[in-house]
């Protein structure tokens, strides 16, 4: 007796993504308006969480008073500053070490003892060395990207499989060649990714040296509007260190796009 043919169901797209295109902004969309009725409606005092409508006012008042745009500029110039010095030696670093033995018998246990220590704690200590103008707060923000950064560049070197290493050099490719034709491209994910959590640190770094020691700047805005029970424009700042890193992070996956388009 013939057995039956039957067709077997696929079973291998369980955990396959599915894009929910809009999905993100009809939750944040409601969670918004549950706020705005909640406080309209008297559950929620507005001394403590006032409305995203107030809110959005307290923004308006604020650019137009040309107030919010002078700390907005003078933490766009520290958090640049601190994470472009942080970033770059903190890949040179990291690369040296998974290229070169000595770099990294060296450099790998310093960077393993000095990682986990709050770089924030460092700021008084380097307000004494650098005085309490910018290099502090740049310094602070540098020393927090650079660590994490060191560390993705070296693994995503150590991570590059050895055949290909060695298969370069079958093919007779110098040293110089296999760095930059095979190391470099394939620790190139490790890397981005690096960057993109160093970035994230160098926000909260960054909010954190200006509620410390300075005058102006968005967290010293913060700082200052919760001091003076000014709800409205403490969430208002808040909002614009979130739009601030929402803008960060497509900015580095536009950037992951383009040099990541042979994967």
């Amino acid at each position: 007796m013939a057995e039956t043919e039957r067709e077997v169901p696929f079973r291998g797209g369980g955990f396959a993504p599915v894009r929910w295109r809009g999905a993100a902004i009809v939750v944040f969309v409601a969670l918004l308006c549950v706020w705005e009725v909640a406080v309209r409606g008297g559950a929620v005092s507005r001394l403590f969480l006032p409305a995203p409508s107030d809110v959005v006012a307290a923004l308006r008042d604020l650019a137009e008073s040309g107030q919010i745009w002078r700390h907005l500029g003078i933490s766009l110039f520290r958090i640049a500053a601190g994470w472009s010095v942080g970033t770059l030696a903190g890949l040179a670093v990291g690369l040296a070490m998974g290229i070169w033995s000595l770099s990294r018998a060296v450099g790998l246990p310093l960077i393993s003892a000095l990682f986990p220590v709050p770089k924030i704690a460092l700021l008084p200590l380097l307000i004494l060395w650098l005085g309490i103008g910018e290099c502090a707060k740049v310094a602070t923000i540098a020393l927090g990207v650079f660590f994490p950064t060191a560390i993705a560049a070296y693994s995503g070197v150590d991570s590059v499989p050895r055949n290909l290493i060695r298969m370069g050099q079958s093919f007779g490719l110098s040293h110089a060649d296999v760095v930059r034709k095979i190391i470099l491209p394939g620790a190139l994910p490790s890397m981005l990714a690096g960057v993109r959590v160093s970035a994230s640190i160098a926000l909260i770094l960054l909010v954190a040296a200006e509620m410390i020691g300075a005058e102006y700047g968005v967290g010293s805005f913060v700082l200052a509007a919760g001091n003076t029970m000014r709800t409205d424009q403490l969430l208002a700042g808040v909002a614009i260190l979130s739009l601030l890193g929402l803008a960060i992070g497509m900015l580095l996956t536009a950037l992951e796009r383009r040099l990541l388009r042979w994967r």
